[in-house]
């Protein structure tokens, strides 16, 4: 029986993943990462069969021995916390060559943010595009300074150096959307963020020119990856003979996940469109704004809609058949929307009533 221990459970990452790996495959044995008996509560209700194990990421004891008993360690929490990817990979590095452990880890397209952040450019495209098929050497080699690199070089390292007995892939998403059916949070950060931002002012907003892009996936397909990789190592990571076949883990395990791309400023336009029609703000008028200003509406504002993050899913698709087949990122809009309202308790017509017209 495949023993599989994931930690982000209760995430909108990790749940929609345990969603998609429990009902694909209820003969896996899961133990999961949780935080608090609240939390343990949440994932018991509808996963009876997952076994619990109470702590957090600075828990690398625990972490080692859970990833020692392990098959497979899905890594599905703080892509930045180095402290538990280092203690994971331990784990599994403990494992005999005859039965290596498997580290699915989990990074994302952030990464590709330095090119912008190095020379301060906001709002602009790039021609910059990188894939982790043909590329994906330049992919493993970024800059030491860019986001997530710090914990990539780690999985890396270990699944080049401990390669008999560590199988490593990372998974390095860009911007997810849809709605999770995990147990815990079913939202994602950038789209929502944004109409949160949009709803909250009263007009669109985007970042200097708004012309800069990303690769977007559905959590649907994100976690149809996930699944293929969990099956794969479920198997003993063998994969089918070809000639030049493409290496599914070790040093070059390294997926991107994208089934499109937009531009921010475009997606904005959606955002403001069907907030004007649905009566939350008072025009579809799309603003931009400072990248002082768009760190004020969230977190890394300014980068995460102002900077590019372009990159071609090619290793999924040619080496595990991997392709996207959920709503495309405008169809999910309305949807998004609504959810954004309620949270902000604004109704249909709220622009009028705000402005004392109804």
């Amino acid at each position: 029986m495949t023993k599989i221990f994931i930690t982000g459970a209760t995430g909108y990452i990790g749940g929609d993943a345990l969603y998609t790996i429990v009902n694909a495959h209820p003969e896996y044995e899961i133990t999961a990462l949780v935080r608090n008996s609240d939390k343990g509560a949440v994932v018991a209700k509808d996963y009876v069969r997952v076994k619990l194990v109470y702590g957090n990421l600075d828990d690398v004891k625990l972490l080692e021995e859970e990833a020692k008993k392990a098959d497979v360690v899905c890594h599905f929490a703080d892509a930045d916390h180095e402290a538990s990817v280092k203690a994971l990979l331990k784990g599994l590095a403990a494992h005999d060559a005859s039965r290596p452990g498997f580290f699915i880890h989990t990074s994302g397209t952030g990464i590709l943010l330095f090119e912008d952040l190095a020379t301060g450019t906001f709002g602009e495209a790039s021609d910059s595009i990188w894939d982790d098929l043909e590329g994906v050497s330049k992919v493993t080699s970024i800059p030491d300074g860019a986001p997530h690199r710090h914990t990539d070089k780690v999985v890396l390292q270990a699944g080049t150096e401990n390669s008999d007995r560590v199988k490593t892939a990372i998974v390095c998403p860009p911007t997810i959307y849809g709605q999770g059916r995990g147990p815990g949070s079913k939202r994602s950060h950038q789209v929502p963020e944004l109409v949160r931002a949009i709803l909250e002012r009263g007009y669109g907003l985007k970042v200097g020119a708004g012309k800069t892009l990303w690769g977007n996936v559905h959590v649907d397909d994100l976690s149809a990856l996930y699944l293929k990789l969990v099956e794969n190592a479920a198997v003993g990571g063998s994969t089918a003979e070809w000639p030049g076949k493409p290496a599914l883990w070790g040093a070059e395990g390294y997926y991107f996940c994208e089934g499109g791309e937009h531009v921010w400023g475009e997606v904005s336009q959606w955002i403001a469109t069907e907030a004007h029609k649905q009566g939350l703000i008072k025009s579809d008028e799309v603003r931009s704004l400072s990248t002082e200003e768009a760190n004020k509406c969230t977190g890394w504002g300014a980068a995460i809609w102002g900077c590019n993050s372009r990159a071609r899913a090619k290793r999924a698709r040619v080496a595990l058949k991997w392709e996207p087949k959920g709503a495309k990122l405008q169809d999910e809009i309305k949807a998004t929307l609504e959810v954004e309202a309620k949270a902000l308790e604004m109704k249909p017509g709220h622009a009028a009533i705000a402005a004392g017209e109804a």
